[in-house]
């Protein structure tokens, strides 16, 4: 089942829409829920909605995984370069997409003191660190790494699929060593053999630089062969993370 909720982001001073995934059963059970919180909730569950016609798939998925658990998919800013903007936590000039003003500090700061209080008060969730996670993908997946990084008393769980952290590799590397991680924290990373012209075992070191930073044995890395940067190959990963970050 599909919730669709109308939502301002007043720090942004801007409208988006709450795309929520609820179990099936869930209005005939009085059970609570773990959480993934998610990027660029639009192209999340239905093709109608998704940006090129293609969605991750994850309501067919989630219908038929042994866990069940709510997802809120938050829309993104389609006007402009609004969502590189606010999917990036630092302010840089990226040889790849130009100059980015990083307001991905202030869409977290909302995201955590705002919209989870709003959910955990309107659904049955679990609301504690173990039971809520956060994942995207491309910038998406980028703002998931440094989500459950700086925001890691909140998140213990990260689903990071091609994700863009090649922008800010410096901050990031900066971040990492400047926040507590718990031990339990686990972060799962992924590319497509197919992105960005590179070599397998480029992309390899890519995620494993990334992986080691946070702190060995806490990351789970995966190269999909012949995978690109769009939503069919990521659709393809939906159990993998799952299963990873949950079980």
């Amino acid at each position: 089942m599909i919730v669709k909720i109308p939502y301002r982001i007043d720090p942004l001073e801007r409208d988006t829409t709450l795309h929520i995934y609820l179990p099936d059963d869930y209005e005939r059970k009085d059970e609570r829920y773990p959480v993934m919180y998610m990027y660029d909730g639009h192209n999340l569950f239905d093709d109608n909605d998704a940006t090129y016609g293609k969605s991750w798939g994850l309501a067919d998925f989630l219908a038929g995984y042994d866990k069940p658990f709510i997802v809120v998919g938050v829309e993104c800013d389609h006007f402009g370069r609004n969502r590189l903007n606010e999917y990036c936590p630092y302010t840089v000039r990226s040889t790849i997409l130009g100059d980015i003003s990083g307001h991905g500090e202030i869409f977290m700061d909302w995201l955590v003191n705002d919209l989870k209080p709003y959910i955990d008060e309107n659904f049955r969730t679990f609301p504690q660190r173990a039971a809520t996670g956060i994942g995207g993908s491309s910038m998406g997946g980028l703002m998931a790494y440094y989500s459950v990084i700086r925001y890691n008393k909140i998140f213990s769980k990260a689903a990071c699929l091609s994700p863009s952290l090649m922008i800010c590799t410096d901050q990031l590397t900066h971040e990492v060593r400047e926040d507590w991680i718990h031990p339990d924290t686990r972060i799962y990373l992924s590319m497509g053999s197919k992105e960005f012209g590179t070599r397998h075992a480029q992309i390899y070191e890519y995620l494993d630089y990334f992986a080691q930073l946070v702190k060995p044995g806490l990351s789970n890395i995966h190269v999909v062969e012949g995978g690109e940067h769009n939503e069919t190959s990521w659709e393809m990963l939906n159990e993998e993370y799952f299963d990873y970050l949950w079980k």
